[in-house]
């Protein structure tokens, strides 16, 4: 596992390195591609299943129609969790009447991090979880997960509040590609988030 994260914070620098050299209007579609039939097709976020914070079956196919900003935490974080929550709520809170953008956090701590939990968690947030999902599921699936986000999320004795994880802000389009990262706990990269969907969202608008 500790490899496993190595070579992920080595993938992330990379990526966030040709973000910063990217001089096109359009964002990137970020991650390693693949070959499929003789074809190299981008990296897609693989379908997951999860319970929102009112004990809700709800998948990655319910936001096939938005772009969504997801991040992975847990409750009792003591570090960088509180952080990343307070970008987020700065990016929610600009797009907070915009039905095009919503909001996924995936706790790595399903054990104590019950829907109900979640559902007091977002309450404190002042936010609504029809905007954005606080969601819930096997543990070993979400640390996986991660991986799909491009982050890294698994637990660590050793690591302030038991896991060890990425606290980066993920742009994800409506076909599931990985279009643009943010540091959730640097609050001068959030600015550049909300420009980056602000301009996805022009993406799809010219298409119509």
């Amino acid at each position: 596992m500790r490899l496993t994260a190595i070579l992920t914070i080595a993938i992330l620098s990379l990526i966030n390195t040709s973000c910063k050299d990217n001089t096109s209007t359009a964002l990137p579609k970020l991650g390693f591609k693949k070959v499929v039939d003789n074809e190299e097709v981008d990296h897609i976020v693989k379908d997951w299943s999860f319970l929102n914070s009112d004990s809700i079956r709800v998948t990655n196919k319910d936001l096939s129609d938005v772009v969504y900003v997801s991040d992975f935490f847990f409750r009792s974080c003591p570090t960088t969790c509180p952080k990343v929550a307070r970008e987020m709520k700065r990016v929610y809170t600009e797009f907070e009447s915009n039905p095009q953008v919503k909001f996924v956090s995936f706790t790595l701590d399903p054990k104590r991090d019950s829907p109900q939990k979640l559902k007091e968690y977002a309450a404190n947030l002042q936010v609504r979880t029809d905007k954005w999902w606080f969601l819930h599921g096997d543990k070993d699936e979400t640390y996986d997960l991660t991986g799909e986000y491009l982050q890294i999320g698994f637990e660590d004795e050793d690591a302030p509040g038991g896991f060890d994880h990425s606290g980066k802000l993920i742009l994800t389009d409506k076909a599931g590609h990985i279009r643009s990262f943010s540091e959730g706990t640097d609050p001068d990269e959030t600015p550049k988030l909300i420009r980056d969907i602000n301009t996805l969202l022009k993406e799809y608008e010219s298409k119509n």
